[in-house]
């Protein structure tokens, strides 16, 4: 196989995956009932889900945000009934995030709506394109670490910084 233009390949990829998102969320939308929520604040209820009792900096940390904006986030997801905090017993100045009823059951809609109507699509796709996109996960799994900031160095097993968090830390990890 030829050499990969990674320049074109990441332009493509991150084209098809925003793509991908939106075509996702605007087709759940008509199917869920439930009041919109951005991008941000579940990403925030997806961490909240996978790290229960996560903090408000843990949050910030994993979505790569400025503390100030979880902030802000928690409390709208607060207001509207999807998130709760609890004093940190161990800390009392801390405070810990977790999902409340109403917004585990509407994380699980999402998930099986969106399990649901992707996997038709991907159902309708050829046998050789189904095995594509299952074989790219792996793929894509290790740009996702790459992108974090590490992966696993083959020669020792430690790891080690990838390009783009090289990237980030001298930009101070900010997004443009």
């Amino acid at each position: 196989m030829g050499e990969v233009d990674s320049r074109a390949v990441a332009d493509e990829l991150t084209t098809v995956i925003s793509t991908l998102r939106r075509v996702v969320r605007r087709s759940l939308r008509a199917e869920l009932p439930m009041p919109d929520l951005r991008g941000a604040q579940v990403e925030l209820l997806q961490v909240v889900e996978q790290q229960p009792g996560v903090s408000v900096a843990g949050a910030a940390l994993r979505l790569r945000m400025a503390a100030n904006s979880a902030s802000t986030l928690v409390n709208q997801l607060t207001r509207v009934g999807l998130l709760r905090r609890e004093t940190d017993p161990g800390d009392r100045r801390a405070v810990r995030l977790h999902l409340t009823d109403a917004a585990t059951h509407r994380v699980a809609a999402w998930r099986q709506a969106r399990t649901r109507l992707v996997g038709d699509a991907l159902a309708e796709l050829s046998a050789a394109d189904q095995k594509a996109v299952a074989d790219a996960l792996r793929g894509l799994r290790a740009l996702v670490l790459a992108l974090e900031g590490g992966g696993v160095d083959d020669r020792g097993g430690g790891a080690v910084p990838g390009p783009a968090a090289v990237v980030r830390r001298a930009g101070r990890g900010r997004r443009g």
